[in-house]
Order: C-alpha cells, then sequence, then structure tokens
C-alpha cells in the first residue's frame, strides 16, 4: 500500500467568530496548512470538504466547497462535498487518503469549516434535530429513555435552558452504558471533564483556557444528569486543513520529511445491527479495530490520542470502545491521572471538544492538526514526551443506539 504523509496542518482558533464569514475561516486554515507544508496551491490537484450547518443557517446547499475554495485559487481540480455531522471533515479527510492511494493524485487537500454561533438560539440547537433518522425520533427516545433506566436521577438535574438534544443521548448512553454496567460514577466524569479543560490552558487556539477542579465541574449548572455544563462541548466557529501527500511526492515537490507525519491507517464505519448490551459490536469499536489491523500495531502501542468528547461521557465509551483500556476501567484512569499530560495514555491534550471547541465540520481535521504538533514536538507546556504513535477518533451522529459514523486515525513520526 502507498505511504501516505500529512505535509501541512491549519487551523484557527475554536470559539465565536461573529466577524468572520464561512470563507474567511476556511481561507485562514487553508492558507496556514499551505504555508505549514511549503506548498503551491497550484501543486494540489484535489479537495475535499466537510460542513454540515451552513445549508441550515445561510440556505448554501449543493456547492459549498466550491463556494469556499475557488476563491482560493482552487479552480479546475475536483472539489468534493462530504456530510457525516460531527466526523464530516474525518470524511474528507479520509477521502482524501483513499483519492491518493488510488493513484488519482499525489498532493491533496482535506478541509473543514463551520460558523454555527447564532444569536437566534432556538435555530441554533435546531442544527442538530437532523443528525438521526427523523422518521424514528420518538422511537430512538423512548428506546434510548430506557438505558440506565435503574440508575436514580437526582432531582434538580436538568437544565430548565435550551440545549443540544445530543446531551439527552449521551447522558441515557452514560447511564446505561457506563454507570449502570461499570459502576462509573459522576465524579469520574467530572475529572474527565476537570483533565480537559486543565490541558486547554496551554492551547493557544482553545474555546476555553481556564482550568477547573472535579468540585467546580460537579458544582455547575446541570445539564441532564450526569451532565454538567462544563461536561459538554461547546458551540463553535472555526476551520481546519490538512495537505496530505504520497510518499513519492514527498521528493517532487520538496516537502520536509522531517515534518511529515505518516499516515498508518484511516478507517470509517457506519453504524451496526448491535443490540444495546453488544459493546464490543459497535460502530466505534469495528472502525478501531480495523483500524489497528491497517496500522500493524495494538491499542498498547499509541502514546496520545485525541478522540471524541462531545461530553466527558463520549470520551469513556470511546475508550472503552476503542480498547484503548480494559473494560470499565476509563473512568478509574481518568481519576488517577492516567489520561492526564504525564499519565500513562494522555487523552486530548488539545483541550479536547469540551474545552477546545467542537465547530462541527472541522472537529475531526481540529483533531489531526494537534496529534501532528505533538509528533512534531511543537505543543510546548502540553507537549506528550516522546509521542511517536498517536490515535484519533471522530465520531458523527447517531443510529440507534451508537454513532451513525465513525473514522478512525493512526499516525505516526516519519
Amino acid at each position: 500500500m502507498e505511504d501516505i504523509y500529512i505535509v501541512g496542518v491549519g487551523m484557527t482558533p475554536f470559539g465565536r467568530h461573529t466577524d468572520k464569514s464561512i470563507k474567511q475561516l476556511t481561507a485562514w486554515a487553508v492558507e496556514d496548512a499551505l504555508s505549514d507544508a511549503g506548498c503551491d496551491r497550484k501543486s494540489v490537484q484535489a479537495a475535499f470538504f466537510g460542513n454540515c450547518t451552513q445549508g441550515h443557517f445561510d440556505g448554501q446547499h449543493m456547492i459549498r466547497g466550491q463556494v469556499a475554495l475557488l476563491p482560493l485559487g482552487f479552480d479546475s481540480i475536483p472539489i468534493f462535498n462530504l456530510e457525516g455531522a460531527c466526523a464530516s471533515s474525518s470524511h474528507a479527510f479520509n477521502l482524501a487518503v483513499t483519492q491518493l492511494r488510488a493513484g488519482a493524485a499525489d498532493v491533496v487537500l482535506a478541509v473543514g469549516a463551520e460558523k454555527m454561533f447564532y444569536n437566534d438560539k432556538a435555530k441554533m440547537f435546531s442544527a442538530f434535530e437532523s443528525a438521526w433518522d427523523i422518521e424514528t425520533f420518538e422511537d430512538n427516545k423512548n428506546y434510548l429513555s430506557q438505558m440506565g433506566k435503574n440508575v436514580e436521577v437526582p432531582p434538580g438535574s436538568q437544565s430548565a435552558k435550551p440545549y443540544s438534544p445530543f446531551m439527552d443521548v449521551y447522558a441515557a448512553l452514560g447511564r446505561g452504558g457506563l454507570m449502570e454496567r461499570f459502576g462509573i460514577t459522576q465524579r469520574q466524569l467530572a475529572a474527565v471533564a476537570s483533565k480537559n479543560h486543565g490541558h486547554s490552558v496551554h492551547n493557544e487556539r482553545a474555546q476555553y483556557r481556564n482550568a477547573m477542579t472535579i468540585e467546580e465541574v460537579l458544582a455547575a449548572p446541570p445539564i441532564t444528569y450526569p451532565i454538567t455544563l462544563p461536561m459538554c462541548s461547546p458551540i463553535s466557529d472555526g476551520a481546519a486543513a490538512a495537505i496530505v501527500c504520497t510518499g513519492a511526492a514527498l521528493k517532487k515537490h520538496g516537502f520536509d520529511r522531517s515534518r511529515a507525519v505518516r499516515v498508518l491507517a484511516s478507517v470509517v464505519r457506519s453504524a451496526s445491527a448491535r443490540a444495546a448490551d453488544e459493546f464490543n459490536k459497535g460502530c466505534t469499536h469495528l472502525a478501531g479495530k480495523a483500524a489497528f489491523e491497517q496500522a500493524g500495531i495494538s491499542p498498547q502501542e499509541v502514546d496520545v490520542a485525541e478522540i471524541h468528547d462531545a461530553t466527558a461521557i463520549g470520551e469513556l465509551l470511546s475508550m472503552e470502545a476503542l480498547g484503548l483500556c480494559e473494560p470499565g476501567t476509563s473512568g478509574v484512569m481518568a481519576e488517577r491521572g492516567e489520561t492526564s499530560l504525564g499519565g500513562k495514555l494522555p487523552v486530548n491534550p488539545s483541550g479536547g471538544l469540551e474545552s477546545k471547541g467542537h465547530p462541527i465540520g472541522a472537529t475531526g481535521i481540529g483533531q489531526i492538526f494537534e496529534l501532528v504538533e505533538q509528533l512534531r514536538g511543537n505543543c510546548g507546556p502540553r507537549q506528550v514526551e516522546g509521542a511517536r504513535i498517536a490515535l484519533q477518533g471522530n465520531g458523527g451522529g447517531l443510529w440507534r443506539i451508537e454513532e451513525s459514523t465513525e473514522h478512525v486515525g493512526i499516525f505516526a513520526r516519519a
């Protein structure tokens, strides 16, 4: 199989960019990626563009990638539009890698961009309502409500303010998949959030950069039990981009091999038909298993991970599904500091979605940006010492009781 490399990455700060359009955010990330790679835009032979909500908010459908990229000088090349909920830019990255492996190009751009913060809160949160099968919404809601039904929900643990409907999904999965099944506690979930907020202090691109103790996380306003506000990702704007090339193109285009990061695996899987208690047959588990097989390594060889923590519950569920810990131990690992910087397996040194931010169409490549910088040794106070193997896990949408889609990427220092 052809060796594939990431030679350039770019990422805007994630947050509220009320003065920037989605075109401007895209241009910011793309220009930074080109500069980072030392790549002329005319060398790029195809582009893959991930975005979810621009149609919902702005009415721009059908040709979002062309609208964003043609003004940047990427004329005449194939531009593909990808939409896969929170995994949209991971889909863009995966298809960029596939394009290279197929021999259809030797230098490709993958980019994700999203502008989600709007003053109309009802419209803003409604953007999430089509990330599952809208025809079976009530059936899904009723099914999820039965998960973790034996877990006592304290009074006053439900927010009266609007929030993303996916928080109810995560809460149900957390009560059923973690608390009822393994005895994972709300305090352990708070440890995840505290860890991620602490990591983000050192990330200049993070939306939030304030450390929080476990007690502060637990005392924060409730969203829906067991989730409190700091345990869930914010509404964000932002963009991220990657320049990807073949091994032969490294020399051909004069890219710096010492800064290149090798793609050991890039795998996408869709939701499985598993039963609620068949945790080892789910989408994330299947994507992870295939990725480790493709990379030829085991989960124990991973030095650093960026995984999908739209809530603290999501981080623990992903760790379990990806085989990064023994079943039922993810909460204990977080509470012991084993997933913190300096721990056994640092997870989300960027601050994760909870603190770095979550502009859903840009999130996947945002994770890849962090891992490329980690493998280059460029992360300063949040650097994972000696990192050589990195894993990215990014899910999107919901199908019954799991993600509709999951991308797992594995990367190595070249």
